[in-house]
């Protein structure tokens, strides 16, 4: 039937109307943290509103955020010494396991995930170990990923999540895991990172700018849709229980073109520029800050992500509670 006998606008005439026939639903529930772990804590000037946070004052964060019903914090650890293989990311008493220890103790239902890339703790930034022609290599790098994901499975992490984009670090991490007794330990891939110029405040906040060139022979392409699912379907096939997209706003269609190829869970991530844009549009009285926000990670759930790793998120939380 048409018009005037079809009336669309016969369900949004209020608000209990609207919130009835709602299609996608945006709870505290669907969203993780990101925490950056360091030994001097401090705010991060490009992301206003987000700090490093000492171990102690991780835990203190890890209470608020479980508090508001978000279900999950994802760790960054910035090391206070680099070295060419990134050692201190499978150091036992590392940030992120002496944080993920801490955390678990004081909030034991609260999920703490792991972010595993060797990028942080390597004095020269990429995300894995250099061959003699100064490129990262991708097999050597394998072993350390997994060394990595295995110390964080010691010191308690309920999810490991690898961002390295290494070929097969899904299925060499899976393969140490189960070997090391930890076969129950789901694993987040970052299965399609793209090569994006919205990662810039992270780097800031990371400390984990590359020393030179950039980490395009890796991560993705941003034109590439297509190799975006063949990632997915690799990771899907060499164990990965959840995979990602990153980032999150730019990337809508591969979102929901992921959500169309697997029955397994699909996160987000809601990244710092796009958490940065929304900062600075908003001092700037672009728009209010509270509708764009809730806007924006509705438009993620949308798309089909069924987790969104977000800097917005205990904002978001207190926001939906009211």
């Amino acid at each position: 039937m048409a018009f005037p006998e079809t009336r669309l606008r016969r369900l949004r005439r209020a608000g209990a109307l609207r919130e009835l026939v709602r299609e996608t639903e945006l709870t505290p529930r669907r969203l993780v943290a990101p925490l950056f772990v360091a030994s001097d804590g401090g705010p991060i000037g490009l992301m206003p509103g987000v700090s490093r946070l000492t171990v102690s004052q991780a835990i203190a964060e890890a209470g608020t955020l479980a508090a508001l019903g978000i279900p999950g914090v994802l760790l960054f650890g910035i090391p206070d010494e680099k070295d060419a293989e990134g050692s201190g990311a499978w150091d036992d008493e590392g940030l992120v396991q002496l944080a993920t220890r801490a955390i678990k103790d004081a909030h034991p239902d609260l999920l703490v995930i792991t972010d595993v890339c060797l990028c942080e703790y390597t004095s020269h930034g990429h995300c894995g170990v250099l061959s003699g022609d100064g490129t990262v290599d991708n097999d050597a790098s394998l072993e350390l990923l997994a060394r990595t994901a295995v110390s964080h499975a010691r010191a308690g992490a309920d999810m490991i999540a690898p961002s390295d984009m290494m070929d097969g670090r899904v299925g060499a991490i899976r393969a140490e895991l189960d070997g090391e007794g930890f076969s129950e330990l789901p694993i987040l891939s970052y299965a399609a990172k793209f090569a994006s110029a919205f990662y810039g405040p992270f780097r800031e906040a990371a400390d984990s700018t590359p020393a030179f060139g950039d980490r395009r022979g890796y991560q993705m392409d941003a034109g590439n849709r297509r190799e975006a699912l063949r990632e997915v379907e690799l990771d899907i096939a060499e164990g990965a229980d959840i995979v990602m997209v990153k980032p999150a706003l730019a990337y809508l269609d591969v979102i929901a073109a992921v959500r169309a190829i697997t029955r397994l869970p699909v996160a987000a991530y809601n990244v710092s520029g796009e958490y940065a844009m929304v900062k600075a549009a908003v001092a700037a009285g672009a728009f209010d800050e509270r509708a764009v926000v809730l806007e924006t990670l509705t438009a993620i759930r949308r798309a089909g992500a069924d987790i969104i790793i977000t800097y917005h998120a205990k904002d978001a939380a207190q926001w939906l509670a009211r």
